[in-house]
């Protein structure tokens, strides 16, 4: 009886053990997100926020490191009508492109926390700008992905972007949003 007893508990202990969902090697990622940006601009008592979306591609180099890519394109205001009394410094839109690389922290049965750091250039447009100011900087990610199934994955993701270029004038921009992507290559 025990040692039945010791078999049947051995059993259940590897039948409800988490499974790992691994990042491998040459793993690719291709995704969309939705969600929300947050510009500070130095000049105006309010944050601007509107929505953004971005779409990234990710390789998995080895289990833990990963190249990361993302492109992205956010509404920070709804109207900025240039006006006397209004800064030109406050704009409508922010595309941001960025590479770098990524760290995939640890992975718990299906869920994959992960961090990084990505080179970027940006364009902010319309509003009050007289025309479209480039700056170049970095972002830092963070972020947890979910495999719902071998080849399909949910996530959640944030991002702070730092304008370097134009730190003074812009220093916060924050980012949030919910993605999904294809897995291929296992």
């Amino acid at each position: 009886m025990t040692r039945w007893l010791g078999a049947s508990c051995a059993a259940l202990a590897l039948a409800i053990a988490p499974r790992d969902a691994s990042a491998l090697e040459r793993e690719h990622h291709l995704g969309l997100g939705g969600g929300v940006s947050i510009l500070k601009v130095d000049d105006k008592s309010t944050h601007s926020i509107g929505p953004i979306f971005t779409l990234h591609y990710t390789y998995q180099i080895t289990d833990a490191f990963r190249f990361i890519s993302e492109a992205s394109s956010a509404i920070v205001a709804k109207e900025e009508t240039p006006a006397p009394d209004v800064p030109r410094t406050r704009p409508t839109g922010v595309d941001t492109l960025g590479v770098g690389v990524g760290y995939v922290l640890d992975v718990l049965q299906k869920w994959a926390p992960y961090g990084g750091v990505m080179a970027s250039g940006s364009a902010l447009t319309g509003g009050t700008l007289d025309k479209t100011l480039f700056t170049f900087g970095i972002q830092l990610a963070v972020g947890v992905d979910y495999m719902v199934t071998p080849h399909f994955a949910l996530g959640v993701a944030i991002r702070q972007h730092l304008l370097l270029t134009e730190m003074k004038q812009y220093p916060s921009y924050y980012s949030g949003f919910l993605r999904a992507e294809i897995v291929w290559g296992r």
